[in-house]
């Protein structure tokens, strides 16, 4: 076994460093709360040798323990002891998959900070990683009472999968390096057929964004594909960038692809409002300039929009660490619908279309925040609620669903996706606790 005793040292000494760079600049935190909107304040960038950092400790959730949710909601688990699950997508007969997946271990060590980052990385989503994961798992549960009578593997030996989507008999699945189409009948708890390539996806060896989110369009004839960027702001070089930090717009049947919008540094939560059918996104934007940039932000997205990445954020506010720019693409920067505040980490998007929940959450987005890490106070480790009128944001988004971190700032969880079931529930996967959470109304009984 390679000694890593020096390397977790350095890293230690380092992490300490940034602590106290954290604690010197705690004084002139902005709230939080205030850059979440249409218009966030954005305060002038800082740059760094090494970027403050404040890290949640994984400790996991005891078997008592649950989030905490708002007033009229309850929430209970409903499936514990997978293996990093990040993303759910629930069949039209209920049955609820839910995709566990382990990023891939590609990304060649460049730098002394790609090696403390991935040190990071490694710590803050660690936790209970022995069993096997890279497979989506099926729970069925016939009766709605939010205990699944059925567990199975429903599909297994994948590369690091996110989104999946169904059209008919095909059932497609974003591997982090290409698309798969499988055959599917109503019904089916297992695929046991080989799957299909539709098209590759930009993979390693890199691979610095990994996650594939994907939907179909709500006429099922194309797929969307959330691919992110393959460093925080260039620093891989603009070739490792090639068709990243973009969504495609895929053919679903030969798998023909081209970018539908770009600039999107790390697009996923891909799906449709239900009133406009227009794509929406939640985006994680750029690292490194201080604790209130860039704010993380959910948007409409505009057929051959550019959103910025890396050249500018938040329409035509100049990155100054890029160069050569481009004032070209910057002058067509497209501002954001939605900020959701800085370093929240969005992965998840849902619109509410029942009526299970109470009636304030009707028609609204629901958005899981994974969390920062790179300032001094947490922000995000939460879903929130964005209410919407007339397809658009309508008000202040509102905590749903805490308490991930316990009293002590320690992770207990960490929400990814969400989705809602056949009974309008709204379920969450919790990638650190390894639990996909269920959250009903308080006066509803199970159905």
């Amino acid at each position: 076994m390679r000694n890593t005793a020096p390397r977790a040292g350095l890293a230690a000494a380092i992490l300490v460093t940034a602590g106290a760079v954290v604690a010197a600049q705690a004084a002139g935190q902005v709230d939080p709360a205030t850059q979440i909107g249409p218009n966030p304040p954005l305060p002038a960038p800082r740059q760094y040798l090494f970027p403050p950092m404040h890290l949640a400790k994984v400790v996991g959730w005891k078997m008592d323990e649950t989030p905490m949710v708002a007033k009229g909601l309850k929430i209970e688990a409903l499936a514990r002891g997978l293996q990093h699950p990040r993303s759910l997508y629930v069949l039209p007969n209920g049955d609820v998959l839910v995709v566990e997946s382990k990023g891939p271990n590609v990304q060649p060590i460049r730098r002394p900070k790609d090696f403390v980052m991935g040190m990071i990385e490694s710590w803050v989503t660690g936790g209970g990683d022995t069993g096997p994961s890279n497979r989506i798992t099926l729970l069925r549960d016939e009766n709605g009472d939010g205990k699944p009578e059925t567990r199975e593997v429903f599909l297994d030996h994948l590369s690091s999968p996110f989104g999946v989507a169904l059209v008919g008999s095909d059932f497609y699945v974003a591997n982090t390096d290409s698309i798969i189409r499988y055959r599917y009948a109503d019904g089916d708890t297992k695929i046991t057929s080989p799957g299909a390539p539709l098209t590759p996806l930009p993979g390693g060896p890199i691979d610095h964004h990994w996650t594939k989110s994907l939907v179909a369009s709500p006429d099922g004839s194309l797929l969307y594909v959330g691919v992110g960027s393959n460093s925080n702001i260039t620093e891989n070089g603009m070739e490792a960038e090639k068709n990243r930090a973009a969504i495609w717009e895929v053919d679903r049947m030969s798998g023909r692809h081209r970018i539908f919008a770009s600039g999107l540094r790390n697009p996923n939560g891909l799906t449709f409002e239900p009133t406009t059918k227009a794509l929406w996104t939640v985006v994680n934007e750029r690292d490194e300039l201080g604790p209130n940039l860039v704010p993380d932000y959910m948007t409409s997205v505009k057929p051959g929009g550019f959103y910025g990445w890396p050249y500018s954020y938040y329409g035509q506010h100049v990155d100054p660490r890029v160069k050569p720019q481009r004032p070209d693409l910057v002058k067509a920067a497209i501002v954001p619908d939605y900020s959701l505040g800085s370093h929240v980490a969005p992965l998840g998007l849902a619109f509410n279309t029942g009526n299970a929940l109470p009636p304030r959450y009707a028609g609204g987005a629901f958005v899981g925040e994974h969390g920062s890490w790179d300032r001094p106070d947490f922000n995000g480790y939460r879903v929130v609620f964005v209410p919407f009128a007339n397809g658009k944001p309508s008000g202040k988004a509102e905590d749903v669903v805490t308490g991930f971190l316990n009293a002590n700032g320690q992770a207990r969880g960490r929400p990814v996706g969400v989705a809602f079931d056949k009974t309008g529930a709204l379920l969450i996967a919790d990638d650190v606790g390894n639990t996909v959470w269920r959250v009903s109304s308080a006066g509803q009984a199970a159905r």
